[in-house]
C-alpha cells in the first residue's frame, strides 16, 4: 500500500514522463493489435449467431494483452514509485490461461446427451493466447494463430462432410406402464433404420412399472443412418413404445 502524497509536478511528471509515455504508446499498440485479432477469430462466432461474438472476443484479447504487457513495465508502476523486483511474466499468462477455463466452461451447455459450446470455449481459450503472443512480440505468429483459426471455425465443418463420418442420435425411450421391454428388439429397431447402439451408452430408469431407456445410436456410416423424421416413424410403430424423444448427440 502507497503512502498518501501530496499532488506536486513531480509526481504528475511520474506519470507523463517521455518514458511513461512510450510505455503507454507501446501499451496502446499491443493492446490495438489484439482487439483487431480478436474481432477476426469473434466475427465467425457472430455471423453464426452465437452468444459469444466478436464483443466477447476482442474483449478476452485485448484485456489477456493489457494483463501481459503491464507485467513487462513494472519499473513504470504507481509512476515508478512502487519499488519491486523483476516481474515473472510466465506466472501472469497462466493467472490468464486459468482466468480463460472459467470463462471456457461458462460457454458450454449440456442438455442431456447433447453438448454445445466446446467450439466457442476452445476459441476463446485461442485468442487469449494471441492476445499474450501480441505482446511477447510474436506479431506474425500471433496474425497467423488468428488467421488459422478464423478459417478452422469457418470452414472446418465443410472438411468434416468430405471425411468419413459417423453421426449420433441420442435416444429416449418411455415404455408403456407394465411392458417389459427387450434390448435386443430395440437394437434389430435401429439395424434397420442404419444404426447401431453405442456401447456404454445406456441408461435405464423405472417408476411406478414403467420403464424409460436412454441410449446413444451411432449411424453404420455417412449415408445409412436415417433422418430423424425417418428414425421416429420407425419407433412409432414399435411395440410397446409409448413416447419417445431423439436429438442430434453434438459435441
Amino acid at each position: 500500500m502507497l503512502p498518501p502524497m501530496a499532488l506536486s509536478a513531480d509526481l504528475i511528471s511520474g506519470y507523463w514522463g517521455d518514458s511513461e509515455v512510450m510505455a503507454n504508446a507501446v501499451a496502446v499498440l499491443n493492446i490495438v493489435g489484439a482487439l483487431l485479432l480478436g474481432l477476426l477469430v469473434g466475427y465467425e462466432r457472430s455471423y453464426r449467431g452465437r452468444a459469444a461474438g466478436m464483443r466477447t472476443y476482442g474483449l478476452v484479447c485485448m484485456a489477456a494483452c493489457a494483463l501481459t504487457v503491464m507485467s513487462g513495465y513494472p519499473e513504470f508502476w504507481f509512476g515508478g514509485r512502487f519499488v519491486t523486483g523483476p516481474i515473472d511474466p510466465g506466472r501472469v499468462v497462466q493467472g490468464i490461461v486459468t482466468g480463460i477455463g472459467f470463462l471456457g466452461a461458462g460457454v458450454i451447455m449440456r442438455d442431456g446427451l447433447n453438448i454445445s459450446g466446446l467450439t466457442t470455449a476452445a476459441s476463446i481459450w485461442s485468442v487469449s493466447a494471441i492476445g499474450v503472443m501480441v505482446v511477447m512480440g510474436f506479431y506474425g505468429a500471433a496474425i497467423f494463430l488468428a488467421l488459422i483459426s478464423t478459417v478452422l471455425m469457418m470452414w472446418g465443418s465443410k472438411i468434416e462432410l468430405i471425411l468419413p463420418a459417423r453421426h449420433a442420435v441420442a435416444v429416449t425411450l418411455h415404455f408403456r406402464k407394465g411392458y417389459n421391454p427387450s434390448d435386443n428388439d430395440i437394437q434389430t429397431l435401429v439395424d434397420i433404420q442404419g444404426y447401431e447402439i453405442a456401447k456404454g451408452s445406456f441408461a435405464v430408469a423405472s417408476r411406478n412399472d414403467q420403464h424409460e431407456w436412454r441410449f446413444v445410436v451411432v449411424s453404420l456410416g455417412r449415408d445409412k443412418g436415417a433422418s430423424l423424421i425417418n428414425l421416429s416413424r420407425g419407433l412409432s410403430s414399435a411395440e410397446g413404445i409409448e413416447s419417445f424423444l431423439l436429438s442430434h448427440a453434438r459435441n
